[in-house]
């Protein structure tokens, strides 16, 4: 048995990689589809404006060579197509080689997105899509040995995700270390989904209990990942387990199913599947040397993320280069107590009144209409309705991109329009847009029944007050 590699460790191996494309695959796919509308040529925050000030140094990518919306689309219409395929075996079909080159070119074409991406990339998932991609080149296919220095690097970001989450937590608010914090997460959090308006109405102490056990899964069961097994596929287990309550309980894009590909990847099989095949005993010893590099550039580029969790002042999703190769990570270091809502409407009259006939434009996934009950989307990424959330929290969250969004409104841009649910001028554009901050609560069960409503809303105050174009504009879909 060659030392470099880990046997038992070749169906976690297999589940990881196939998990992983799919991930890819629903990421290139979110990019195809919504990218004309955020960052094409015409988009709200275009690309071709970002390169002329941004170094190839500092966001690395393909599109510093050369940038067209059409260009954009086959390249992520090809990772899309080439992460089908790696879903569905064609890695393993391959030399080893071959395999390697596949998730190297799945890697580059992405980590060119998410560098031109702005705003609409700003996620923590983005990067650990792209650490953990990168680190998926190393991992080899069936022709190889699992290469047992790479899976304990997956370990290590594994390791990373929860703990910075937890101790994010724990220094961020105090809800947290009253294990309060869930009497208001589920209807606060950025895009609740279909269970999420019964998962606010569980018990208090069932709330308090779902804290407790959050912090133990992400304070302590991360050190057990470097255990002996069983302990570490156990600890493994129970991350598993939490993902899946996330996962019930709102849409994360695909954080949480990431997450659980990188637990499942730490699952010794040994003894439950027979014996492994025996290519898992053999690694080529190029092979072997090009994990030992990769492991020593990992823990070089990990001193960043280790002083940022030892750090007072930690933060969350930093990336430190511009290859996102090592990253710090958390989620929900604060947790709001209300939910405030934008409410984008239009109207077709002359002078806009403020009792009017207004239209609001429907969104796909966060809270509009009160009687539309919570969608699921997760892992597909709405990145519009994600930034409204943020618009919500502080305008200075929008500054860039939401004058844009209103004038595409107004303009009737087909591509922004295919990002709403509802378009409520289907004939024509408005003459004026405005927007309006409502607070939104979750029903309670009597109201629920009585009205049938999943939301109770009321208006705040003034967003936008009513804007109409200064100057003819030119729709991008022309």
């Amino acid at each position: 048995m060659d030392w470099f590699t880990a046997p038992g460790y070749w169906l976690g191996r297999l589940v990881f990689q196939r998990a992983l494309a799919g991930v890819y695959l629903v990421a290139f796919v979110c990019a195809a589809l919504q990218f004309r509308a955020l960052i094409g040529e015409r988009g709200m925050l275009p690309v071709p404006a970002y390169l002329r000030y941004t170094s190839f140094r500092s966001a690395p990518g393909v599109f510093h060579l050369y940038y067209s919306d059409r260009f954009f689309a086959v390249c992520s219409w090809s990772g899309a197509a080439l992460a089908a395929a790696v879903a569905a075996g064609a890695a393993d079909a391959v030399p080893l080689g071959a395999a390697m080159a596949v998730w190297a070119l799945l890697w580059l074409l992405y980590l060119s997105i998410v560098n031109v991406g702005q705003t609409w990339y700003a996620f923590g998932w983005e990067s650990l899509l792209l650490e953990v991609g990168f680190l998926a080149v190393f991992l080899g296919n069936a022709r190889a040995g699992p290469p047992l220095l790479v899976l304990w690097l997956l370990r290590w970001v594994l390791f990373r995700v929860e703990f910075g989450a937890g101790l994010i937590k724990m220094r961020g608010d105090a809800c947290w270390r009253k294990l309060t914090c869930l009497y208001h997460h589920h209807e606060t959090q950025p895009m609740p989904g279909p269970l999420s308006w019964f998962f606010h109405h569980l018990p208090k102490p069932l709330h308090r209990a779902e804290c407790a056990a959050n912090h133990v899964v992400q304070l302590v069961v991360p050190f057990a990942l470097f255990a002996p097994q069983p302990v570490a596929g156990i600890a493994a287990g129970l991350m598993v387990c939490t993902q899946l309550w996330l996962v019930l309980s709102g849409n994360f894009a695909w954080l949480n199913w990431l997450t659980i590909a990188l637990a499942l990847s730490a699952v010794d099989v040994t003894g439950l599947t027979g014996p492994p095949p025996a290519a898992a005993f053999h690694a080529p010893l190029w092979f072997t040397v090009s994990g030992c590099a990769v492991t020593a550039l990992v823990l070089f580029l990990s001193r960043g993320p280790v002083r940022n969790l030892l750090s007072r002042r930690q933060v969350m999703n930093r990336s430190y280069d511009g290859l996102h190769l090592v990253n710090s990570y958390g989620a929900f270091g604060t947790v709001g107590r209300v939910r405030e809502e934008v409410v984008v409407e239009g109207t077709a009259e002359e002078v806009p009144r403020a009792d009017g006939v207004w239209r609001a434009y429907g969104f796909r996934g966060k809270p509009g209409e009160p009687r539309r009950m919570p969608r699921q989307f997760a892992p597909y990424h709405l990145r519009l309705d994600w930034l409204m959330w943020f618009a919500a929290l502080s305008p200075g969250y929008a500054r860039d991109w939401f004058g844009p969004f209103v004038e595409r409104l107004l303009a009737g841009d087909r591509d922004t329009l295919r990002l709403v649910r509802h378009n409520p001028f289907p004939d024509a554009p408005p003459v004026y847009v405005r927007a309006l901050l409502y607070r939104y609560r979750f029903t309670t069960w009597r109201e629920l029944r009585a009205t049938g409503a999943w939301w109770h809303r009321t208006l705040v105050r003034e967003y936008l007050p009513p804007t109409r174009l200064a100057r003819p504009y030119r729709s991008g879909g022309e």
